[in-house]
């Protein structure tokens, strides 16, 4: 009992609590009657048995290490470890009271105090370098997320802004057209353009470029040119150069027809409540000194939304009062096969024929209008399916004599102070057609050419028509190249104003 007493004096003073990850402050079953109290660097105990008591701590101590080595590694320390508890187990052997302990337990003790002493020192050096590691990665993360904003913001800008060398196309074709002849400015085949048993499109559009890809692509597989009618409308800024694009490049058999909002005298603040609220000091406000600040999601503040042009699709009816059926397309779309057949499907009462986007959950209603909104939470389901704008079938007869223009203006009335929805004409799009939209064949319309880097090659073969929807437009640097070439294929580089502005695949 004496060599007992000793081995406990010199325990005292070198174990300490070595468990990393919690306080031991209960009592197990063997241990009433003789608990063992920890006060820094000390055990003390009523027992006489004191040695049963520090191998039964030993080997709980140990099997917290057991489960903590394996996830940093240390498997050389796991193996002396496992061997001494072997070992300190066997001493052990059901002994209740230290007499009945073999003689040399007090070795196998000792090696077992070392392994956990040398594991403690291991453990406090990855604790410390954990914590030292933790605030880097905290401090890192927060630097990360500023970084991603700042990136964002300038790429929201450089995907907004108008490349040098389409801006030089522009300049060439608006000086061409002041320059040529009176005679020579009006498109052939006006006898089509409110002839309702044709095909109609309407394009909405200020990139000259852009246009000229969406009316190319579609004639090239079109079965018969001549049932396709264009009705292209521009702002003023680029009028000009439009309607100078498509007399240097007729668009053969097919129709077209360029024209600007100006000519829309019924377009205007009393009419139209988005008009009003787009030249508001409430909107102008809203769209443009915040831009200043770096807002969190840039694209909320895109002035592109203050363009008449972006709203135009919803007052198709007014636009074209002797026309049943118009499709409406996207300037960043390009068409891959005849759309003809477009024109006799049933849309079975409903006025939009559309792309439904269910598959990917930012595409719920939810992610486009504010459901915290009692009007908003009355009225639709949340978890509602999305539909695509770029490439919509639009029954006008229907719309007509639904009196959806009506119902666009309500929403538009209530939503005055963005309370309702912030982004563009999708959500607007969405209440307004809210059970009111056929949903088409997903092979007319893949969406996510501008934005999806991993888009499936037969996916997009397959497709009638593939949108560029997203910041990275096929025109523009930052787009992406594996995907330029469904779009460039379209463009003629041999034209004489395309050469000159350096425009290049």
């Amino acid at each position: 009992m004496q060599n007992a007493r000793n081995l406990n004096v010199t325990l005292n003073k070198k174990i300490t609590d070595d468990r990393p990850f919690e306080k031991i402050t209960d009592s197990t079953p063997e241990e009433s009657g003789a608990m063992i109290t920890r006060s820094n660097t000390s055990y003390s105990t009523t027992s006489r048995d004191n040695t049963i008591l520090i191998i039964k701590d030993q080997l709980r101590r140990a099997k917290r290490y057991i489960r903590f080595l394996p996830s940093r590694g240390n498997h050389g320390f796991l193996k002396d470890l496992r061997r001494r508890m072997g070992d300190i187990q066997q001493a052990l052997s059901g002994a209740a009271v230290d007499k009945k302990l073999p003689k040399n337990v007090h070795d196998k003790i000792r090696a077992m105090e070392s392994i956990l002493t040398k594991i403690k020192q291991v453990h406090d050096n990855c604790a410390a370098a954990l914590d030292k590691l933790q605030t880097d990665l905290h401090s890192t993360e927060n630097q990360l997320e500023a970084k991603k904003q700042e990136a964002n913001y300038v790429a929201q800008i450089a995907a907004k802004a108008l490349p040098k060398r389409l801006h030089c196309l522009a300049l060439r074709l608006t000086n061409e057209y002041y320059s040529s002849s009176s005679n020579i400015r009006h498109f052939p085949s006006e006898d089509k353009l409110e002839d309702p048993k044709l095909h109609h499109y309407a394009l909405f559009s200020d990139n000259v470029l852009a246009a000229a890809v969406v009316v190319n692509s579609t004639l090239v597989h079109a079965k018969k040119p001549e049932n396709h009618v264009f009705h292209i409308v521009t702002d003023k800024l680029n009028y000009a150069a439009m309607r100078m694009w498509f007399l240097a490049n007729p668009p053969g058999k097919a129709a077209i027809q360029v024209q600007k909002i100006e000519e829309f005298t019924w377009l205007n603040s009393s009419y139209s409540p988005v008009l009003k609220q787009l030249e508001s000091h409430f909107m102008i406000n809203y769209y443009f000194n915040t831009l200043q600040n770096k807002p969190e999601n840039p694209k909320f503040r895109n002035p592109k939304y203050l363009s008449i042009l972006n709203h135009l699709r919803f007052y198709l009816p007014e636009i074209f009062p002797r026309l049943n059926k118009v499709l409406f397309v996207d300037d960043d779309i390009v068409v891959q096969q005849d759309l003809s057949p477009l024109w006799s499907i049933d849309l079975k009462g409903k006025v939009n024929g559309a792309v439904q986007t269910c598959g990917e959950v930012f595409h719920r209603f939810d992610r486009y209008l504010n459901f915290s909104n009692p009007l908003i939470a009355k009225n639709f389901d949340r978890r509602a399916c999305g539909w695509a704008y770029g490439m919509n079938m639009f029954d006008l007869s229907e719309w007509r004599r639904q009196n959806i223009t009506d119902v666009y203006h309500y929403w538009q009335q209530q939503n005055e102070h963005r309370l309702l929805w912030k982004l563009g004409t999708l959500p607007a799009g969405l209440v307004t057609f809210w059970n009111r939209t056929f949903p088409l064949d997903r092979s007319w319309h893949l969406l996510g050419l501008g934005y999806k880097p991993n888009l499936n090659p037969k996916d997009i073969e397959r497709a009638a028509v593939i949108h560029y929807n997203g910041n990275l437009k096929p025109w523009l640097e930052v787009g992406l190249p594996k995907y330029r070439k469904y779009w460039s294929k379209y463009v003629n580089f041999d034209q004489a104003s395309i050469r000159e502005c350096n425009i290049h695949p």
